[in-house]
């Protein structure tokens, strides 16, 4: 048997789904006797639900006619994420996900007006990808789904890896989660790129007051773009290259470091990569065994030709060995 605060769950649920019940009708979906009923009817009652009730064979109970259901005791942010939780059952199918459907109906009829089209900036333009545990707030998730819902031009601090915190302006696209991870898919509009904030590394965003006008998205839709940035934005530092080879030719060369290669004809392929260092760039560049050109940053571009310069002094050194040469860049 239920126990008597399960009863009452039951019991509303029953009377949401049907306003008016026999007493024999609701005691049998209940499991319980008629008196166990009426005990519970009078506490309902003294929780400030009207039930009307009729005596008799044919008696039964009705939810009392333009009754409002008390609010649902929940803040704001418990509501949404239960909202959320039932409106993505992981890994549910077949009854529990109807279920979850029609638990899903009930609360959004509970909501408010303002809290439902709060609900609706977070389903719209929250996108998982993967899911996992993550210490990142609802409610930042909720305040950056909401700015990018309405269009709003955020401005930011945002900690790199050492903690140091840039200004940041940006235009919100979609919070995406992916495993533990969460993101704030944006456009930055001083780099004039699009960029991926982790969301526990955003400092104090706000509003500037400005709003924009939705821009398109490179590789079509958020999970593939994010699949591929995902590859290089979590590094310090990101580059484009131009390889001189085909593609298939440094395939294997590609789990050393991160990076999304691109064919661009049968002889070339551009690669989008990054590492934690200008090091580490050029000591994975320098064996990649082709030439290549590098697009972005400039400071890769400076940051080789010292490379270069300090390997070649010593191959110098070497006696009786030839200087080194090296391609150009």
């Amino acid at each position: 048997m239920l126990s008597a605060s399960a009863r009452l769950i039951r019991l509303l649920s029953l009377f949401q789904a049907q306003r008016a019940w026999t007493g024999a009708g609701l005691a049998e979906r209940l499991e319980i006797t008629e008196r166990t009923l009426r005990r519970d009817v009078d506490r309902l009652r003294s929780l400030g639900y009207t039930v009307d009730s009729t005596s008799g064979v044919a008696g039964g109970y009705r939810l009392g006619a333009g009754t409002a259901l008390p609010p649902l005791m929940l803040e704001d942010e418990e509501a949404i994420a239960v909202a959320l939780s039932l409106g993505n059952p992981a890994g549910s199918a077949g009854d529990i996900e109807n279920a979850s459907m029609r638990a899903l109906a009930k609360l959004e009829q509970l909501m408010p007006p303002r809290l439902r089209r709060r609900l609706d900036s977070v389903r719209s333009s929250v996108v998982p990808v993967a899911r996992g545990k993550s210490s990142v707030r609802l409610k930042a998730v909720a305040f950056l789904a909401e700015a990018c819902t309405e269009r709003l031009v955020l401005r930011f601090g945002y900690r790199d890896h050492n903690d140091a915190a840039t200004a940041r302006t940006a235009e919100p696209h979609r919070v995406v989660q992916t495993g533990q991870r969460w993101y704030l898919l944006a456009w930055d509009t001083v780099r004039e790129d699009w960029r991926t904030f982790r969301l526990d590394r955003i400092v104090e965003p706000e509003p500037t007051g400005d709003r924009f006008t939705p821009r398109r998205l490179p590789h079509g839709d958020v999970a593939t773009y994010m699949a591929h940035a995902l590859d290089v934005s979590p590094y310090l530092h990101h580059a484009s290259v131009v390889v001189h080879a085909p593609l298939k030719a440094i395939e294997a060369r590609m789990g050393w470091v991160g990076g999304v290669p691109q064919a661009i004809d049968e002889g070339s392929t551009r690669i989008a990569t990054g590492a934690n260092s200008l090091d580490g760039l050029a000591v994975w560049l320098g064996c990649l065994g082709h030439d290549f050109e590098v697009e972005s940053p400039p400071e890769l571009v400076e940051h080789l030709a010292r490379v270069a310069e300090r390997l070649g002094k010593a191959a110098a050194r070497q006696p009786g060995k030839a200087a080194l040469r090296l391609p150009h860049l």
